[in-house]
């Protein structure tokens, strides 16, 4: 018999090829001809649609959008269409659907709609030959290979790295990555590796062993990692946990935080790490419990270390101790994080 954890240990173990892989000539070239191929459309704004994990890489993709092309980016709500019947005029955007199994029913009927309404439409998926991508003009094939457990690891950092590529391949016009741009994404895969040799968050475990529910939070890039890792905490260990943006977090749910509501902040070096400046001693006039995941050197009783990049590039390495932490948690609660209750590696709704 399997041990519990031991196919989500070996997706979480796995990130590190699967970016060097994403970044090889085999998959590097046609994420750059799609890249190519948005450019000469000149799309005037980029509307996402995803569920789950993949609505997190998604609202990576809209930081990324307007910081780095200058469009407007939104997240699209797959019931105005499929459950109310809208058709909305899409017709000057790009419609980008983000999916590791691309087998989503509303997900495929928002890119129909988009199509026929005139947008260009775009599939980020794991399975090429999916509904999703039969569905839309353009697909990216995020190669991340089969994921064993049903919470999603891999294959949510190979949706962030293709959109970071998708991204930067249409600033640059051509497709074509800058050479220092090419050299920055090519250390990620030994990063990533050095980053999952922490044993810190594994360490950490215990300490939430008997919590009764958790807060993330962060800023800008680092606002989808929070949301991401909330997720894998609740859905692998079924401890409530709730993920705020840091200004969000200021906004009146700070009140809830006390020394018996753990906070895990991810705080970069960049805008958003500094951003998250004057939510760090709110907490601490708070006395809460937080510990610190990310590259800023920042005071606190505990931190998750990680190596500095650009900012655009953190949240590849920010979300690899959490999930670490998640499967260390769900093990120490006496919990199969391969196989949490209720739950499909596929999802189907309308």
């Amino acid at each position: 018999m399997t041990r519990p954890g031991a196919g989500m240990a070996a997706d979480i173990d796995e990130q590190p090829a699967a970016y060097a892989r994403l970044l090889s000539a085999e998959h590097a070239g046609p994420i750059a001809r799609v890249a190519a191929a948005i450019a000469a459309h000149r799309p005037r704004h980029v509307v996402f649609t995803a569920r789950g994990t993949s609505d997190h890489a998604a609202l990576y993709g809209t930081y990324l959008t307007e910081i780095r092309l200058g469009l407007p980016a939104g997240l699209a709500s797959p019931s105005s269409i499929t459950a109310y019947g809208a058709r909305p005029d899409l017709s000057a955007a790009l419609v980008v659907g983000v999916s590791q199994s691309g087998g989503s029913p509303d997900l495929t009927a928002v890119l129909q709609a988009a199509r026929n309404s005139g947008a260009l439409t775009l599939a980020v998926t794991n399975a090429p030959d999916s509904p999703l991508a039969q569905a839309a003009e353009l697909s990216v094939d995020i190669a991340a290979g089969h994921e064993r457990a049903v919470a999603a690891t891999k294959t949510y950092t190979a949706e962030l790295l293709a959109l970071l590529m998708l991204v930067e391949g249409i600033r640059a016009g051509d497709g074509v990555l800058p050479a220092a741009e090419q050299t920055a994404l090519n250390t990620l895969p030994e990063l990533a590796a050095r980053t999952l040799a922490d044993p810190t968050p594994a360490q950490l475990a215990p300490r939430y062993r008997f919590a009764a529910q958790l807060v993330t939070t962060g800023r800008g890039y680092a606002y989808p990692t929070a949301r991401e890792a909330a997720l894998k905490l609740m859905e692998t260990s079924y401890l409530p946990t709730l993920a705020f943006s840091g200004a969000d977090l200021l906004h009146g749910p700070l009140a809830m935080t006390d020394p018996d509501v753990p906070v895990l902040a991810v705080v970069g070096s960049g805008p958003g790490g500094q951003a998250m400046g004057e939510v760090l001693p709110r907490l601490g006039e708070r006395r809460a419990d937080v510990v610190v995941v990310g590259s800023a050197e920042v005071p606190t009783t505990t931190r998750i270390a990680v190596p500095e990049v650009d900012e655009r590039y953190a949240p590849l390495l920010d979300i690899l101790p959490l999930q670490r932490l998640a499967l260390s948690l769900a093990l120490a609660r006496g919990e199969n994080p391969d196989a949490p209750r209720g739950l499909k590696k596929v999802t189907a709704t309308m």
